[in-house]
Formats: C-alpha cells, structure tokens, sequence
C-alpha cells in the first residue's frame, strides 16, 4: 500500500496512528477562530510591548503551519490564513506537556488552532502567545520547499491548492476576480440593470461565431449546444420589456487555447432599451475607468510593460485604421472581386466562406491593425458578413453599427446598435446557413423562436458583451487566462 510514497508521507502517516493512539482525531473537529493574521496586525499593530503585556488580549487563531522551529522546552512557528501569517509563541510550562508534545511532532502543512493572547517579541513581531494548541488537521503530504515553491508553472496551475498556499501573488488575484465582479454587478445595478440567468444548454447554435460543444440530453432525446453566447435569451427578455437586463456566466467554445483563450470562460452580456452603440460605447468607457479606479486608485496602469491610460479611449473605424496602415481604402472598394485581388496582392488566406467584401476587411484588420492597438481604443464599423446580430449602417450598409474595444492588442468587449428587424434578421441567418455549407463550422443557425421574439417587436437596443477574464487579467496585471481562472483546462500529462 505505502510503495509508491515518500519516507515523509510514511512518516506523517505512521503519525495519524499516533494521533489516534492519544485519542486525538487527525482529521479534527469543529474550531471556532475569533480574530486572523489582518485583523491582529490592524488592531495591535502600533501597541507597545509593554501596553499589550498589560492589556493580556486573548484570542483564538486558525491556520496552517508554515514554518517551525524548536528550542528545549519552546519554540515559535508561523500559521498562514487567507488573509497572511501570524507568528506563534510556545512554551510546554504554558501549554502543558501533552499540548507540548503535539506541538513537537507536528508537521509544516498541519492546520491547527492556537488559543492565547497578543504579544510583541523584542524584535517587534507581533505574535500570539499560546495558552491551548488544537490539533485539526494532518497533512499526509508534505509542501514544496519554501523558496522554490512551485517552480512549473504549468504544476502550479494544475495544483492550484498547493500554489495558493505557497504563493502569495496567486492568492492575491484569487481573491481579486471576485471582487471585480462584484464591482461589475454594483456598476450595472447603479444604473437600473437587473441581472438575470439563461439557459446553458442551447438547441440553437446562435448569439456568436463559435464552434460549440455538443451534448445529448437522454430524457428529451435532443442534442444540445453548450452555449456559446447568452445575447438571444437576453434580447428576448428585452422585448419582454424588461428594458435593462444584464448577466455574468461562463460560455463554452469547442476552439483552441492560448494565453486569452480557455474553452469556458465568462462574460457579462448587457443590453439597454432604446439605446445604441454609441450609448454602448459611453457605457463600455464608463465601466472600465469605474473598475481600473476602484482597482488601482488611478486612470494609469501598468500592463505587461506598457503604461496604459485608461482615462482616454480613441474612437476609430476599421476602414481608417486599415487605411493608417496599409494606404488602402476600403470605403473605395466596390466588389467582392476588388476585395479578392486586393487580398491576393498582400498574400493574405482566405478562405472559401471568406470570399467576400466583408471577410476580407476583417481579415486586412487582424493582419495589420489588432496587434497595434495598445492603448484603449474603439473600432467600430464592423463589415455585415462578420455581424449577423447588428443593425446595418444607415451611410453604407456594407458596415454595422457594431464596435470591438482593444487594449494592449486584444479584444475586451463586442457591442452593436442590436438588429430588430426580423425580415432583415432571416436574412442574415439564411446566409448563415450558406456559410456553414461551404464549411464554416462557427456559423449561426436558423433561431426561429429568436425570429417570432422580434416579430413581437424589440425596441431599438443597445447591447455589449465583455470578457470578464481579460478585464481581470488587466487590472491584475497577469498575461496567462490560466492564471486569472483558479482551475484552467489543460493537457493530461
């Protein structure tokens, strides 16, 4: 049973039976703390010595052992809970020798609960002063070594407990995701939205280009998609009339994983009755300087090298920008055909769905702008082939009413004036549908009860989805999604 372990995990496991020998659970009961590691140094901090030796303020403090060292009949250790670590003070003539004992057998990575009161060391260390030493649990294995921790990163994040143990940083963004989205859900329920759920599963692939995940489901005896957007069941909810609706969950799509691409991952998806892009666009700004100054304490940050100014969002369509780039003006270009040998020229692949006016722009966008796009910018004027869900441009109805926002070269949101024409939305589905013959496996499908909703009549709306993992990997400064979700995807070993 024990061949294939370590001599320490023999070790800590032979030492569960003595725990069990002296009547002690190693696997413990309940315990109840009264303070932790931020709320001793906010309150003690500044107390002298002398007025704390005075004082004898007696807590209780949980945690797990993180380093030990003995001398004769005392000794100190540091137990780390989710806030940082404490130091701890023992003494057997304090604690009683059977206290004392497990003190002296006990191993770093055991959880414990100390019983004492605060003190300050001569070297001004603020520390706890044990009265009772509660065994609660045995850590059967043992940590990394301090100072090298987890130096894979790729173990770190398949180990993700261990690395929130051994590395602050982790469990410093651990601990900030949340709280950005709590402050997303504050912004947006300041202005009237309500948060709603939708449906995971999805009999109607739609709401986005992506290729999905498929499941079946027995009972109904239906395949289903994991969904890939939540845009449809909340547009239908806007012409339900609730007029402000906006929802956080995670999405699914069957693509290919890189440092901003996990195949789920979560967005928030808005809309706003009687609002277009542009209310979007203001919105989008809003959101972003909201939670870069709850975050940072200021417009500028610090990402992966570059400073970036988010008090100052450009605003520019992707034609000029392909324009700025490449001297070309696709305002200028008329036909499929010009587009074709325009694309040939600069050696640009192009597809067979992709022969189009549309495909084409984009294509010139991702080839010669994205990457340049660092600080926070708006391209908007989105091509119709690569926009079935936006209303078209009343100027050139080649282009949509639709804006991506881009900061440090990747994409943080997609927003459009929303289509609410059901005849014109038919039409886009059924080239779609074209699409996904000529072997365009992200395509939409036909959503006939998204084409009766609009029947019923949608307001004009404007609606924006925004990627919650990037936007935490902006404010936290990290440049892997695997790092910024607690439990990425990964290969098996």
């Amino acid at each position: 049973m024990m061949k294939n372990l370590t001599d320490q995990e023999i070790v800590r496991r032979e030492k569960v039976k003595e725990l069990e020998d002296l009547g002690i659970k190693p696997f413990g009961d309940v315990y109840h703390p009264n303070s932790n590691s931020k709320e001793l140094q906010e309150k003690y901090f500044d107390k002298t010595k002398e007025e704390l030796e005075e004082a004898k303020i007696e807590v209780k403090v949980a945690g797990r052992i993180m380093t030990k060292r003995r001398s004769g009949k005392a000794g100190f250790m540091h137990i780390q809970d989710k806030f940082g670590q404490v130091q701890i003070y023992i003494r057997e003539d304090e604690i009683g020798e059977e206290q004392y004992y497990l003190y002296r057998k006990c191993d770093i990575g055991d959880i414990i609960g100390i019983k004492g009161y605060v003190i300050k060391t001569n070297t001004g260390e603020l520390t706890v002063r044990a009265l009772n030493y509660t065994h609660l649990t045995k850590a059967l294995r043992p940590l990394p070594e301090k100072f090298h921790g987890l130096q894979d990163v790729e173990e770190a994040r398949r180990h993700r407990y261990v690395d929130l143990i051994m590395n602050d940083e982790s469990k410093r963004i651990a601990f900030l995701r949340p709280r950005i989205i709590r402050l997303i859900q504050h912004f947006f329920d300041s202005r009237g939205f309500v948060e709603v759920e939708t449906p995971i599963l999805h009999s109607v692939l739609g709401g986005a280009n992506a290729r999905p995940f498929i499941t079946h489901h027995n009972t109904l005896d239906m395949d289903f998609y994991l969904r890939i957007a939540t845009e449809l069941p909340l547009k239908k909810l806007i012409v339900g009339g609730m007029e402000r609706v906006y929802e956080i969950g995670r999405l699914f799509r069957n693509e290919g994983m890189d440092s901003t691409h996990n195949p789920e991952f979560t967005t928030i998806e808005a809309y706003q009755a009687y609002s277009d892009m542009k209310g979007m666009m203001d919105l989008t700004e809003d959101l972003f300087k909201y939670l870069v100054k709850e975050t940072n304490g200021s417009y500028v940050i610090n990402y992966q090298g570059h400073e970036l100014d988010l008090s100052n969002f450009k605003r520019v369509h992707m034609v000029d920008l392909i324009k700025e780039e490449t001297g070309i003006d696709f305002f200028k270009v008329k036909s499929d055909e010009e587009a074709l040998a325009l694309a040939k020229k600069h050696e640009i692949q192009v597809k067979e769905h992709e022969k189009s006016f549309g495909h084409i722009v984009n294509l010139f966008f991702e080839t010669y702008c994205e990457e340049k796009l660092i600080q926070p910018t708006f391209v908007y004027g989105h091509p119709l082939d690569i926009s079935p869900l936006a209303k078209k441009n009343d100027q050139d109805p080649r282009f949509t009413d639709r804006f991506e926002l881009f900061i440090n070269g990747n994409e943080y949101a997609n927003a459009f004036s929303e289509l609410n024409d059901p005849i014109d939305q038919k039409e886009r589905f059924e080239k779609q549908l074209e699409e996904k013959n000529k072997g365009n496996d992200e395509a939409s499908e036909m959503d006939t009860d998204f084409l009766e909703a609009l029947e019923y009549g949608l307001p004009p709306t404007g609606g924006v989805g925004i990627g919650i993992d990037r936007t935490c990997m902006l404010l936290a400064n990290v440049d892997s999604i695997r790092d910024i979700i607690l439990f990425p995807h990964m290969k098996n070993k």
